[in-house]
């Protein structure tokens, strides 16, 4: 590690919900993923209904241990932590059940002194080994069709078509993305004093897609480091019909955000045409999704207390 990499100074800001079974793992793998460069962590807990904060003060003394006394969602709690970080040249936004491969976060930190990078993302991997395809196209009308047409597994390998980048030869070396999966960020300070924090009008989900995003618009590409790695425990995990149902909602908010009224109608439209073909199969989540797509009007772009309200006790 070099003397540049050494001085990087890395707030570490980890959102625990009911994670008190994921930190005796997390706390040492910390330690090694961070290792070459100087780092704070904290930990905000988002009102868990375990002993969450307690386990990581006494796994991890010196952290700062931030209890918010709500489950606001998981940009909340990232905007939390951030705010009580003193000095820093970089945030890592990490999920509790992420577990860092050593000298991670110093790669990490490499890449962004590439021109044009504000965030910089890891390999990632399931518990047992199988690649993660975490990076990510801008979701687009084109996109959705070729999704729900030949599935999002095809079309993520021809020719830019899938919103998910699926061909394993991809992550095999460097490269830019549109944006990246959630779990494992590192961002540039001045990435994000740029961006203004992460939006949590999104609760959950499609919060990390509108950062990454606005940060390519201002100029701070987020990039895939390889040689980086890190496992996400929960990364291959099929999600609940109610987070799958809130998938959906913020997709069409997002979209509607950026592209405006009417394309945001024919991309409501759309996804609802797809999670409806699925649930007519017998999919539960597109059950849900279909049911969330159908109560929503899109012309509306706040989610409403009622759609927050259903999703209080989850998280990512």
């Amino acid at each position: 590690m070099s003397e540049l990499d050494e001085a990087v100074r890395v707030t570490v800001v980890v959102v625990l919900f009911n994670s008190a079974p994921l930190l005796p793992q997390l706390v040492p793998a910390l330690r090694l993923g961070l290792e070459g460069v100087r780092w704070t962590v904290v930990a905000v807990d988002n009102a868990s209904a375990d002993d969450s904060a307690d386990v990581l003060r006494n796994l991890m003394p010196e952290a700062v241990v931030v209890e918010t006394g709500r489950n606001g969602g998981y940009a909340a709690g990232i905007n939390a932590g951030v705010a009580v970080a003193s000095d820093f040249d970089a945030v890592l936004v990490l999920n509790p059940d992420v577990r860092l491969s050593q000298g991670c976060v110093g790669l990490l930190a490499e890449a962004l002194r590439v021109p044009g990078t504000g965030i910089a993302v890891p390999r990632l991997t399931t518990g047992d080994g199988a690649l993660i395809p975490s990076m990510r196209r801008e979701p687009s009308l084109r996109r959705l069709l070729a999704e729900a047409l030949i599935g999002g597994r095809r079309a993520g390998r021809l020719a830019r078509l899938g919103e998910v980048v699926t061909d394993a030869s991809a992550y095999e070396h460097p490269a830019t993305t549109d944006w990246a999966e959630g779990s494992t960020q590192l961002i540039s300070r001045e990435c994000w004093d740029a961006c203004g924090g992460w939006d949590e009008s999104f609760f959950l989900y499609s919060e990390e897609t509108d950062f990454g995003l606005r940060a390519r618009d201002l100029g701070y590409g987020t990039r895939y480091v390889p040689e980086a790695r890190a496992v996400h425990l929960q990364g291959g995990s099929a999600v609940t019909p109610a987070l799958w149902a809130l998938v959906a909602r913020n997709r069409v908010r997002l979209y509607r955000r950026r592209n405006g009224p009417l394309r945001g109608a024919a991309f409501h439209a759309g996804l609802l045409v797809r999670e409806a073909t699925r649930a007519i199969i017998g999919r539960k989540p597109s059950r849900a999704a279909t049911r969330e797509l159908l109560r929503c009007v899109v012309v509306h772009d706040d989610p409403g207390p009622d759609v927050i309200a259903r999703h209080r006790g989850t998280s990512r």
